[in-house]
């Protein structure tokens, strides 16, 4: 990253999502890079095998933000896994709910996307962890119809492989009132799909700028799906197939299963006035603000609680929504302690 970094604004804007034209420099803060500098065993880490995940590095020298990275049969490349701890997480033996959060889609997004965006700042005093997995760059949070390179099953690496090796491996609170989903962008299509299709799971979600409804307007956001993932992500394959497999569709298609948010808390944020110079900023936002405005009328019609904000701009994080809504979300999940 430049000394002389953008303004806030455009730094935020440009931490992924559905527009490739939103990409970041490959540079950004991350807590630690290096590789693991003692046995993992000796760490209190998983045995070398645990959920399918092989631990290949890791590092915790930094106060807060601890770096894992693992080998996997469900990926065809080593993801990582970035982790932010409360302060006085290593000596207070505390319990904490856990927050899964998803970055956005295009070339370099990753695992570091919301450190660069400032969630340490954000929850600089919140009872929280927060867990931030690789995703792919455009992975869309699913395991994929077909890949040309190699295994991308990004769903089954969340939610059979990461969220059981954190239960195991963190004093977390391991049950559905002690988890929640968020994400920003397709990390918000992310968070929508896992929490009502592992209803289980996670007792709130939280999608800023992702999108709601996969099939309005002759289907753009599946149509958009399956061409981001063919072209920087499955060398060719597609998400949800060619023609689409109908059923995967209405599996991650919130629109469709509104009953699937019954009892659980939900937060949605979508930018009401984007960039009209900006092409890809005005064509992400608009289908996420249209999405977003049928899923709250769908959960309005079947008495389902929600809190939507429509701001102003286009697609990019909102700092003061986000801390807002990690207070929402401590309220809501089971206390530390």
């Amino acid at each position: 990253m430049s000394p002389n970094p953008p303004s806030r604004r455009s730094l935020l804007k440009s931490v992924g999502g559905l527009s490739l034209g939103l990409a970041v420099t490959s540079g950004g803060v991350l807590a630690a890079t290096s590789s693991a500098h003692a046995d993992p065993v000796a760490q209190n880490l998983p045995a070398p095998d645990h959920a399918g995940l092989r631990l290949v590095a890791h590092n915790e020298d930094d106060p807060r933000m601890w770096y894992y990275r693992f080998e996997t049969d469900e990926i065809g490349w080593n993801p990582a896994v970035n982790v932010l701890v409360p302060h006085g997480y290593r000596d207070n033996g505390r319990t904490y709910p856990v927050l899964y959060l998803f970055h956005g889609g295009g070339p370099g997004q990753d695992f570091i996307s919301w450190d660069r965006a400032g969630i340490r700042q954000l929850s600089e005093d919140k009872q929280i962890i927060i867990v931030m997995p690789d995703g792919g760059p455009c992975g869309w949070y699913s395991n994929p119809v077909t890949t040309n390179v190699g295994p991308r099953n990004w769903e089954t690496f969340h939610i059979d492989q990461v969220l059981p090796w954190i239960d195991a491996n963190f004093r977390t609170h391991a049950e559905f009132d002690g988890r929640a989903v968020a994400g920003f962008s397709m990390g918000g299509f992310g968070a929508l799909k896992y929490a009502a299709k592992y209803y289980g799971h996670f007792a709130s979600v939280s999608s800023y700028s992702g999108p709601a409804s996969m099939r309005r307007d002759l289907g753009l956001v599946t149509h958009w799906a399956n061409f981001t993932s063919g072209a920087f992500e499955l060398g060719g394959g597609t998400v949800y197939g060619v023609p689409w497999n109908e059923a995967r569709v209405s599996a991650d298609n919130a629109v469709e299963n509104v009953e699937r948010y019954r009892g659980k808390r939900v937060f949605m944020v979508a930018g009401d006035s984007p960039d009209p110079f900006d092409l890809f900023d005005r064509m992400n936002e608009e289908q996420v603000l249209a999405g977003q405005r049928e899923f709250r009328a769908l959960l309005d019609g079947a008495g389902i609680p929600h809190e939507s904000h429509e701001a102003g701009g286009g697609h990019f994080i909102r700092p003061d929504l986000v801390r807002a809504d990690l207070d929402g979300m401590i309220g809501r999940l089971r206390s530390a302690g």
